[in-house]
């Protein structure tokens, strides 16, 4: 019997996905593959079929026996997501926390916020402009701006905030288990304080209405941390990576922030095709599930590739092409379904004033190295850029 493939942690390429898992895409649309964590797992290659199973409510977080689980890799917040539950309890549960969490991300709440995310980013650029070229516009602009976006939408005050960097740093770790575990003793031990700080002086933030809604504090902590990761990486790695792309095709950028109604389908195709890494949404199955002509038996794990799924050819005309003028843009960065991101309006809130205000007030804002050049992180679960070297 042949090895199975073994996947990485990182990205191999810039801006495109490892040509081992284009090789699988290729071959078929879910393979048999081992995972960073040294378990077994189907990887699912084709745009069609994770939108497919996306759909498919046999598939969520719930295990029969979580401490032997297959995983994709053994960090204390992955670790987390895994429910003993049954699967209908595992459903309601998710139900449960996007009712929850929703009224955060509302029209009515990104209308009320997108003033303060506007605010931090030119205050954010002021401090690019003040140190001057050349710059890191990763540690001086990506970081910070999404960083306090994420506080302010969640109730951090300013003088936690290093703090709160520290600890996320180190529970993300994948080398070091024992260190990763007391970050996450100490980031959850630190959100149950902030929780009860907030249950006497409550504001506009999501722990406020969550102790209003009536939640007990470690399912607060818990949720405030999912929003904290999942909001993070994501999009400090779009912004690095949508200023690369931008600044190398100047007529696209200025395509996009002279024309009405641009930038937003250029954030679009930013999401879609400008990521460095892999996005992986790990599932269990809870019962025995048939697609695309392979069985996948209940409890194993399935990893479900965004990024690989937006370079599918047969979903996107020259995927490998970066077009903002792409329209339809039926990406999955977000994912689908029951599984889409409920921070998705806020993301794109981000990126289109990340992207106007850099290049609205640095128009010859560019990338100072070639992009083969770029460091990527490779012992944690971002894999995104160390640094982005910037010039104007």
């Amino acid at each position: 019997m042949s090895e199975l493939p073994e996947l990485g942690t990182g990205p191999s390429a810039m801006l495109r996905p490892p040509q081992q898992l284009r090789d699988l895409q290729a071959r078929a649309p879910v393979c048999k593959v081992r995972t960073p964590a040294g378990d077994e797992a189907w990887l699912v290659t084709r745009h069609d079929t994770v939108k497919q199973l996306l759909k498919d409510e046999r598939l969520n977080r719930s295990h029969p026996d979580p401490p032997s689980a297959p995983r994709y890799v053994d960090t204390p917040f992955f670790n987390l997501l895994i429910t003993d539950t049954d699967p209908e309890r595992a459903r309601q549960l998710h139900a449960e926390m996007r009712s929850l969490l929703t009224p955060s991300f509302s029209a009515r709440r990104l209308a009320r916020l997108r003033p303060k995310v506007e605010a931090l980013a030119e205050e954010t650029v002021q401090a690019l402009l003040a140190q001057g070229p050349p710059a890191d516009l990763h540690s001086v602009f990506s970081q910070p701006f999404a960083l306090n976006v994420l506080y302010e939408l969640i109730g951090v005050p300013a003088e936690d905030r290093l703090r709160i960097v520290e600890l996320m740093g180190r529970m993300a770790v994948l080398d070091d288990p024992a260190a990763a575990e007391r970050g996450a003793e100490e980031l959850f031990g630190y959100l149950a304080e902030l929780v009860g700080r907030k249950r006497g002086r409550p504001g506009e933030d999501v722990i406020s209405r969550l102790c209003e809604a009536g939640v007990d504090d470690e399912r607060i902590g818990t949720l405030a941390a999912g929003v904290l990761f999942a909001g993070l990486d994501s999009v400090i790695s779009h912004i690095d990576v949508g200023v690369l792309v931008l600044s190398n095709n100047p007529e696209m950028r200025d395509a996009a922030m002279r024309e009405a109604g641009a930038m937003a389908i250029a954030v679009e195709e930013v999401l879609r095709a400008a990521k460095a890494g892999s996005s992986m949404l790990p599932r269990y199955a809870t019962a025995d599930v048939e697609v695309g002509g392979t069985t996948i038996r209940a409890g194993d794990l399935v990893l479900l590739d965004f990024t690989l799924s937006n370079f599918d050819d047969a979903a996107f005309d020259r995927p490998d092409e970066f077009d903002i003028t792409r329209a339809p843009n039926s990406h999955l960065t977000f994912g689908h379904g029951i599984w889409h991101c409920i921070g998705a309006p806020l993301a794109r809130v981000e990126l289109q004033t990340a992207f106007s205000t850099l290049f609205g007030r640095i128009p010859t804002l560019r990338v100072a190295v070639p992009a083969e050049e770029l460091r990527m992180e490779t012992g944690q679960l971002s894999g995104g850029l160390l640094e982005l070297p910037v010039t104007w």
